[in-house]
């Protein structure tokens, strides 16, 4: 199985983040400290603007979208801690 941002073991997992930067480097690095097998794939075109989205590639699993969030501009873009979590809760419900 593959996932769009695959799944059999922890090492195979994959995430895309569709965010800007410097968020989506923080939320990265707390994705692997959590988590060191897991594939984190930040979106390589130009994210929709004003979104920071984190998509489980197993067909359509968000982990966090901002898109209806805000404002203020800040609530569009999650703490890790919330993403990791929202992670652990997804491999759970496989």
């Amino acid at each position: 199985n593959h996932y769009r941002t695959g799944c059999a073991g922890i090492s195979d997992k994959k995430v895309q983040i569709c965010l800007y930067g410097r968020n989506a480097e923080e939320v990265k690095s707390a994705l692997l400290a959590a988590h060191p097998g897991l594939t984190v794939v930040l979106n390589p075109e130009k994210p929709r603007r004003k979104s920071f989205e984190i998509t489980l590639l197993d067909g359509e699993t968000s982990l966090w979208t901002g898109i209806k969030k805000g404002p203020p501009g800040r609530l569009k873009f999650p703490q890790p801690d919330v993403v990791v979590a929202a992670l652990q809760e997804a491999l759970k419900a496989e």
